[in-house]
């Protein structure tokens, strides 16, 4: 009986598909080739490029009779934003910091560039649909240089022990990444390929699980309630399934299990999906990029297109409220500068502030008690905190003896046990305690690095870090935190810039310079609740069906989207999936119909050259 009903199942599905396709012919062309044109030169000159990322919020230049308004300029926002306007809307963003970008901004100190948030990208090969929705964006401006193939290295051990320090290194590659892992792990070849069966299957299907952001609520939970979801993929159960509990049933090497879940965003891989640590390191399976000119070109390259319709990007505009009318809808926000008070009206209004900030701070309180508003809350947590240094060093990348290759640092292997210790300290304990961390050298990524800033590198450490241990000074102003916390934040970012020089002993006379910033400084130049970088928590129960389907860019509030990571999953790929959820549930179109077809039709123009 069940393998009857199961079919069935697949048959509505697929109806659904069909519906949905039927639904979309008649619409608007959002997505073409004519918009593509050859890249044009780097622009370096900062005043240039000041005047498109940080063009400051003034009364008179906010757009009349807007079609939509953004909430917050990170990659997520802006995706949505360039989308709507290719569609011919006219889209205002508001961007509470002073650039705009978000996760993708960068900044200066000494004459040194530092990026905050993206360190590599993948999925960016020909024709990948990553590719094909980012050249459509910034209209085939953004450029990607590949790193080597060797892109990630994995440390296990003590720091100063190196007799006991393991390293293994990620290959890209179709069969390469498998094939470097298989001998880097004799004996381990059966245990290797299963995970590699299942992270393809991952792949493959995970367009499944977003199905459900556009599905009706009452099929999601017909489906759910029956048993039949489980029927028509086994991708929901990966997605619902411990990665330990799944990684422990493949092999008792620890190494190897440290390995699959290395890719650390604040959860331990015991409470955290398969399914999303698969995609993660799936992500990379065809190579890592770095984008050319590095990250503030996101940015750079969708302003003009929202512009193009007549929209704007315009930042140090803080929204305070979205405002409600009578009927209950969103229809407008008002950005508060010191006692100056505008209100600003639409009848879409997008949040990329995040579902946090959305529904606690922004709709009014008799919005925020509403039912189904709790209820969508008590299904997602905040994320963990990050800790991040950024350290500027003298010298080329080939006077330092630096690469592009990144290094992923575990005191142990047993990642359950370490990160479940690290987040249960208390501030007093985490100084001499921190176990992992990120190294990652941007300038030794992109080409232009010597061009733009000859002679200097730089280098940025990361690890995940609680709010709670700098809570104390939530209501202190950046720059005058106290003593105190000044001296916690330099004796944790000492420790993991120890732990670097320690693997690379070649640039402890070459730092010229060192900044750090804890989860209060991102909160206060990304307005993350909690400091956190990746949105709400990614463990398991962020991925059961009720959850995902519950997590779309319709909201509770009539006229009120969202977008960005909360929307789908973490990172820069998440945040854009995110915005194109958004997008098409804004223009009642699904969009993904669309760049399918583009992405066939560039893929046989390739196959066409070639033959």
């Amino acid at each position: 009986m069940w393998p009857m009903l199961s079919a069935l199942a697949c048959v509505a599905l697929l109806l659904l598909i069909i519906v949905l396709i039927v639904a979309t012919r008649g619409r608007q062309r959002v997505f073409n080739l004519e918009c593509l044109r050859p890249p044009a030169p780097l622009v370096t000159d900062q005043i240039q490029r000041d005047l498109r990322l940080k063009r400051g919020f003034r009364a008179d230049r906010v757009p009349s009779s807007l079609d939509a308004v953004v909430v917050g300029s990170g990659i997520g926002g802006l995706a949505a934003a360039a989308i709507l306007s290719k569609a011919g809307k006219k889209v205002l963003v508001l961007e509470q910091h002073d650039q705009a970008g978000g996760c993708t901004h960068t900044f200066s100190n000494k004459g040194f560039e530092f990026d905050v948030g993206i360190h590599y990208l993948g999925q960016l090969h020909e024709n990948s649909l990553l590719k094909v929705i980012l050249d459509q964006l910034t209209e085939g401006q953004l450029q990607f240089t590949r790193l080597e193939q060797h892109f990630d290295t994995l440390v296990l051990g003590q720091p100063n022990q190196q007799d006991q320090r393991r390293e293994y290194h990620l290959h890209a590659g179709k069969t390469d990444m498998a094939a470097s892992l298989k001998r880097q792990f004799p004996g381990e070849e059966e245990a290797i390929d299963e995970f590699f069966r299942l992270m393809k299957l991952s792949a493959r299907r995970v367009p499944l699980l977003a199905s459900l952001k556009m599905m009706p609520y009452w099929l999601v939970g017909f489906l759910v309630r029956s048993g039949l979801l489980y029927g028509i993929s086994s991708v929901f159960r990966l997605a619902t399934s411990s990665h330990s509990e799944i990684m422990s049933g493949l092999t008792k090497n620890k190494d190897l299990q440290a390995l699959s879940a290395y890719l650390f965003y604040g959860v331990p891989p015991k409470d955290s999906s398969f399914l999303i640590n698969a995609l993660l390191l799936h992500h990379y399976k065809r190579g890592a990029y770095y984008p050319l000119g590095g990250a503030s070109e996101f940015a750079f390259h969708m302003v003009p297109v929202i512009q193009k319709t007549g929209g704007a990007v315009l930042v140090r505009a803080p929204v305070h409220s979205i405002l409600v009318n009578q009927q209950g809808a969103a229809c407008g926000v008002c950005v508060r500068r010191g006692e100056l008070e505008v209100e600003i009206h639409a009848p879409v209004i997008i949040s990329n502030a995040g579902i946090f900030n959305t529904f606690q701070k922004l709709l009014p309180l008799q919005i925020q008690n509403k039912t189904e508003v709790q209820s969508l809350l008590g299904m997602v947590r905040h994320g963990m905190g990050s800790f991040l240094v950024f350290v500027g060093l003298d010298g080329t990348k080939e006077e330092l003896d630096i690469v592009s290759t990144n290094y992923w640092m575990y005191k142990h292997n047993d990642l359950d046990k370490l990160m479940e210790q690290y987040s249960s300290l208390s501030r007093e304990e985490v100084l001499g305690n921190i176990p992992m961390m990120f190294i990652t050298f941007p300038s030794a990524k992109d080409p232009t690095t010597n061009t733009r800033h000859p002679g200097k590198s730089c280098m940025t450490l990361l690890t995940m870090a609680r709010y709670e241990w700098f809570e104390e000074w939530e209501h202190t102003t950046l720059g005058r935190r106290g003593p105190r916390y000044e001296d916690l934040k330099g004796s944790m970012a000492q420790e993991l810039l120890d732990w670097a020089l320690d693997l690379f002993p070649q640039l402890r006379d070459k730092v010229v310079c060192v900044q750090a910033a804890t989860p209060l400084t991102n909160s206060h130049y990304l307005a993350a609740p909690r400091g956190e970088m990746y949105g709400a928590e990614h463990n398991l129960g962020r991925f059961s069906p009720e959850t995902v389907a519950r997590t779309r860019s319709q909201t509770p509030v009539n006229g009120l989207y969202l977008t960005g990571q909360d929307v789908f999953c973490n990172g820069m790929a998440g945040a854009l999936h995110g915005a194109l959820l958004c997008a098409s549930a804004v223009l009642n179109q699904v969009l993904y119909i669309d760049l399918l077809a583009l992405k066939k039709h560039l893929k046989y123009q390739t196959n066409q050259k070639q033959a």
